[in-house]
């Protein structure tokens, strides 16, 4: 069986056309994989062992689920599928965990953990953000294979059940198991386009690093009409800590949190970036931010920081008092040229030039953090998979230097010494991480055509590319 291009990508249309997809779907976002809620672990397996994990058998994946290295935390699921040793690798990654589904906030009629279908909304908890969009990648395999009779590479799947709450234990899983993971490159479907006519390469992730910002003066509060004036306020100086971080107009203020320089390849890309204004979603105020940047330089090539939350004194129930303690916690997201180890020491030396030493330092631990990862956009890979996009909808795709969020690129990348690409069929306005959680059918279908363009033409170049047995 041989074939044509044109014949995957109609099988692949048709996967969503009959209903298939949709349906599949249904059985993902059915399991409750809420991985930040206690007792999550037997849902999380579930999912692995006898859900997603089926549907990989089915194209001819041999699969295991492996425990994570961390105890406490979910599982991995992994499925190879090796068609010859010389063939390159291409590892495909998804998360089968979901954030808190919070159903008393979503629109009556709508369940979090049931589909609903509303014209072109697909409603569902993890329709998006991961189930839809890996079951998307394997649904595109499964056109090729059955238009082609083989993939023409070899095929791993990962999918990680820790990935909303900092991915624990996948940086040492990575580690444990490199061998089997082995890859030329790595390609993960998630997260929102910039547009819903573009398609997106995303070529890495931001780093995220939050701080708590503590200032502590004295057990309890005071009255105010004795002590106001005459005892320091917590809250004043937490203030001003805040306002020595970012000024009034946005523009970082502590030295060795921006790029020294932005690489040039970088600025191309993102010189050529095309966005789309989504109703309901804010516009960004032009006044805000890095002066002389423009709006993809500012979400993708620098860094941003914002304050997550903030308290003094008793909010729900203010009294006449001096507060003793003020905190803040902080989030900065960064790119791979602003390095994470220096973030708190360049904090504390500006905090202390401004006379701010009472004011703590502490860093976030509660959950694992992000590194910054980005990948050239000159790559081989990177070029092959544009080509391939470029031939399916007639247009190129945007080439995203670095995604605006975090994520775990980095592990991948330094681990197995892959390039890596996010390629994400969702949109801006999808409600991700928030109620009525929804993805649009016609990315959907388009993403399915794409990424069977994808699968059959890295199988066509596998040729050239195979190498000798290893």
């Amino acid at each position: 069986m041989s074939g044509s291009r044109a014949g995957a990508l109609e099988r692949a249309r048709s996967i969503f056309d009959d209903g298939s997809f949709v349906a599949r779907l249904e059985k993902l976002v059915a399991v409750p994989t809420e991985s930040q809620s206690p007792g999550s672990a037997p849902g999380l397996a579930y999912y692995c062992r006898d859900v997603f994990g089926p549907m990989l058998t089915e194209l001819g994946f041999e699969t295991r689920v492996l425990d994570n290295p961390r105890e406490g935390f979910g599982p991995f699921l992994i499925g190879t599928r090796i068609e010859h040793p010389s063939l390159p690798s291409v590892l495909i990654y998804g998360h089968g965990d979901v954030v808190r589904a919070m159903p008393e906030r979503w629109r009556s009629g709508l369940d979090p953990w049931r589909i609903t279908v509303e014209g072109d909304r697909i409603y569902g908890r993890g329709v998006v953000d991961n189930k839809g969009q890996h079951l998307l990648a394997l649904e595109a395999l499964r056109a090729v294979l059955a238009e082609r009779g083989r993939l023409g590479f070899n095929a791993k799947f990962m999918v990680e059940t820790g990935e909303e709450v900092g991915s624990p234990g996948l940086s040492e899983f990575l580690q444990l198991h490199r061998g089997l993971l082995a890859a030329d490159v790595f390609i993960a479907l998630d997260g929102p386009r910039q547009t819903t006519f573009i398609p997106d390469i995303m070529l890495g992730t931001r780093g995220g690093v939050a701080l708590d910002l503590v200032v502590q003066l004295r057990e309890g509060s005071h009255h105010s009409g004795h002590w106001g004036g005459v005892l320091a306020d917590p809250g004043f100086i937490l203030a001003h800590a805040l306002a020595a971080i970012v000024s009034r107009d946005g523009r970082i203020l502590v030295p060795g949190w921006t790029p020294a320089q932005v690489p040039e390849s970088v600025r191309r890309a993102c010189a050529a970036l095309v966005f789309e204004d989504v109703p309901g979603l804010p516009e960004a105020d032009p006044g805000w931010g890095e002066p002389g940047l423009s709006k993809a330089e500012r979400i993708y090539a620098w860094t941003s920081v914002i304050v997550l939350a903030s308290l003094t004194g008793q909010p729900e129930a203010p009294v006449n008092a001096v507060a003793g303690t003020a905190r803040a916690r902080i989030q900065i997201r960064h790119t791979v040229d602003v390095p994470a180890a220096t973030l708190v020491p360049d904090l504390r030396r500006h905090l202390d030039g401004h006379g701010l030493q009472s004011v703590r330092i502490v860093p976030v631990v509660e959950r694992d953090m992000f590194p910054p990862s980005r990948t050239d956009p000159h790559d081989p890979w990177v070029q092959a998979v544009a080509r391939s996009m470029t031939t399916t909808v007639g247009r190129a795709p945007n080439v995203v230097p670095g995604g605006s969020a975090s994520g775990p690129s980095e592990f991948f990348k330094q681990t197995l010494g892959t390039p890596i690409m996010w390629i994400p069929h969702s949109y801006g306005g999808c409600g991700q991480h928030g109620p009525d959680e929804h993805g649009l059918g016609s990315l959907f279908r388009d993403g399915l055509a794409i990424m069977a363009g994808i699968w059959w033409d890295l199988g066509a170049e596998a040729g050239v590319q195979s190498r000798p047995s290893r």
